[in-house]
């Protein structure tokens, strides 16, 4: 039996990973979290679960506890709130990752495998030509963006603690924006604020969406993220791996998964001015750094992720969003846990 535990394992991602392997015959699942989830509610109820808050003091005593005996680590715990508060964040974000690494070699664990990011990249001109590249790209991130910083601090960590623990297999997925019905609530929560209702996007298809030329990401399932993790572990894989699917999102393309009329070019300050002046009103929880990421990444290849763990994407980009996009129009959020309620 192969014992893996999953820290933030009801967030987005942590849904989805514990759902991919709780659907292996001879994996047991162990469940960390800050807070409970309903054991009552799929898929919950396949894991044993501990309450641990990641950045506290005593956070290395009670994940060493949980991860004795472990076969692998999947760390996914992230704050992306409250962005006013970069302390609080940082505190989850770097000093968590930091306590599960330090758990990690205290009791052995041979393999760890953090949730990194696009948005650690280095940016590239966003007026200029959209790279293509491999996991060789730099990770400084963006410096305008907290969590691009923290993605940064934290692949150095990542590296640091490598280096100082050679029989651990050190591993990061840096996957796009990761899109599921069920996340609809959150992600609403999360990126528009309370004031913004859920059904928004019932109400915008006579318009056309206005967004700068640069703003293109990649996006991937959260399903398909949650095999790459399983796959990750399953063959011992170490090192990074990009992780999104095709094709691109464009603004034209987004605005077709919307139903929309279509997209209209509009100035990227405009649009980081108007994000920055509604972030400071307290309107809605989103700095200005989200839309400098989106308009610098470069743009991910995939092929050590096909060739390495046998991966690939079941569902498009476009799939993902529109997914995302129904579970906005019908209110959806997963039942049982709090993270991800509205």
């Amino acid at each position: 039996m192969t014992r893996i535990v999953v820290v933030g394992a009801t967030g987005n991602v942590g849904t989805a990973v514990v759902r991919r392997l709780a659907a292996e015959p001879d994996v047991q699942v162990v469940g960390v979290a800050r807070r409970l989830p309903d054991v009552h509610t799929a898929p919950y109820g396949d894991a044993v679960w501990h309450a641990v808050d990641v950045g506290a003091s005593d956070a290395v005593d009670q994940l060493a506890a949980v991860f004795r005996g472990a076969d692998a680590v999947i760390h996914l715990a992230w704050a992306l709130q409250p962005t006013h508060d970069i302390p609080v964040q940082y505190r989850t974000n770097v000093t968590g990752t930091a306590n599960v690494l330090a758990a990690v070699a205290r009791v052995s664990v041979p393999q760890v495998v953090v949730a990194s990011s696009v948005g650690t990249y280095r940016g590239v001109d966003a007026a200029g030509k959209r790279l293509r590249v491999d996991e060789s790209w730099p990770v400084d991130g963006i410096p305008t963006a907290t969590y691009s910083i923290h993605k940064a601090e934290n692949e150095r960590a990542m590296d640091a603690f490598a280096q100082a623990n050679p029989d651990v297999v050190v591993t990061r997925l840096r996957p796009g924006l990761i899109f599921q019905r069920a996340a609809a609530a959150e992600i609403r929560g999360l990126f528009l604020g309370p004031l913004v209702p859920m059904q928004i996007v019932r109400w915008v298809q006579w318009a056309v969406l206005p967004l700068p030329y640069p703003f293109v990401f990649q996006a991937v399932h959260a399903d398909d993220v949650a095999d790459a993790y399983w796959r990750a572990v399953d063959r011992r894989a170490a090192g990074a791996f990009n992780i999104a699917a095709a094709p691109v999102l464009t603004p034209p393309r987004i605005a077709a998964v919307l139903g929309m009329r279509g997209a209209v070019r509009i100035p990227l300050r405009l649009l980081r001015g108007l994000v920055t002046l509604t972030w400071r009103l307290r309107i809605q929880p989103t700095d200005a750094g989200w839309i400098d990421i989106a308009a610098s990444v470069p743009i991910m290849r995939t092929d050590r992720a096909r060739t390495e763990l046998g991966w690939e994407a079941r569902h498009t980009s476009e799939d993902a969003l529109r997914d995302l996009v129904s579970g906005f129009a019908d209110g959806a959020n997963v039942e049982g846990s709090g993270p991800l309620r509205g």
